[in-house]
């Protein structure tokens, strides 16, 4: 369904949140293959600790949600590289939210660094896409079907989700790659303001390795790890007269 990245030296990947986390860790997994890399966040200090780390990679700080500074920093690659062969958007954030005390505004704003920053991104990047090249987008299997405590995070991943599906089937007609990566609890910053047990919680390098593998095989969406996501796989084929009990009764919620 997707070309299978399986030879990575000089290729030029652009990673949107690479400042930590799974972005960080996915930087340092693909710079020991021999990517060439550009790397973006807010956190510039953040971002430059980690390039001191990567010797020739580009640092472009940015803001997920600021439209000019992603075209500017995809002008500045496409100077640079001339082209893009991989794009990646990990930024994201998180809180969790429900109904007691809920507001618009936190919603939006998750929606806005999730979902629409996303957009923004695929915007600036498609026209510089190399042959075969490709976009791959972060989502969460928090997007599949609505889980508890999870009011603005979930509903915007959901939207990601549904985006990436519709780029994979106009770009794959075209010959690129279009990338959906839905990862389990992984131990981050974000995921450390969760008050319950994360089930199967991986560390942020053992996810870069599994996106790595996943880009090597070819599939549209690359989910892990597999004995937890399986299950929220199968919870979303379930009718809503079954699933929000369960759901309720699994979580507590």
């Amino acid at each position: 369904m997707n070309p299978r990245i399986t030879d990575w030296q000089g290729r030029r990947v652009w990673l949107l949140g690479a400042s930590a986390g799974i972005g960080a860790a996915l930087a340092r997994e693909l710079h020991r293959r021999g990517a060439r890399l550009a790397l973006s966040a807010r956190a510039s200090s953040r971002l430059a600790a980690l390039a001191a780390e990567l010797p020739g990679a580009l640092v472009c700080p940015c803001d997920a949600t600021d439209p000019e500074a992603l075209a500017q920093v995809a002008a500045e690659l496409q100077e640079h590289w001339g082209e893009l062969d991989l794009a990646v958007y990990l930024a994201g954030d998180y809180r969790p939210l429900r109904v007691a005390g809920f507001a618009a505004g936190p919603a939006l704003a998750l929606l806005e660094v999730n979902y629409a920053g996303a957009v923004r991104f695929t915007a600036a990047v498609l026209p510089r896409l190399a042959p075969a090249g490709g976009i791959a987008l972060f989502a969460s299997v928090a997007g599949y079907r609505a889980l508890p405590k999870a009011l603005g995070y979930g509903p915007a991943k959901a939207a990601l989700i549904h985006f990436a599906e519709g780029l994979h089937l106009e770009l794959a007609e075209q010959g690129y790659g279009v990338w959906l990566i839905n990862p389990g609890f992984v131990a981050t910053r974000l995921t450390a303001a969760n008050d319950f047990a994360m089930p199967a919680l991986l560390t942020p390098e053992q996810a870069a390795v599994f996106t790595v593998d996943g880009l090597a095989g070819g599939k549209f969406e690359i989910t892990y790890p597999r004995r937890f996501t399986v299950w929220l796989k199968l919870l979303r084929c379930l009718p809503y007269r079954l699933y929000f009990p369960l759901v309720r009764r699994l979580t507590g919620g």
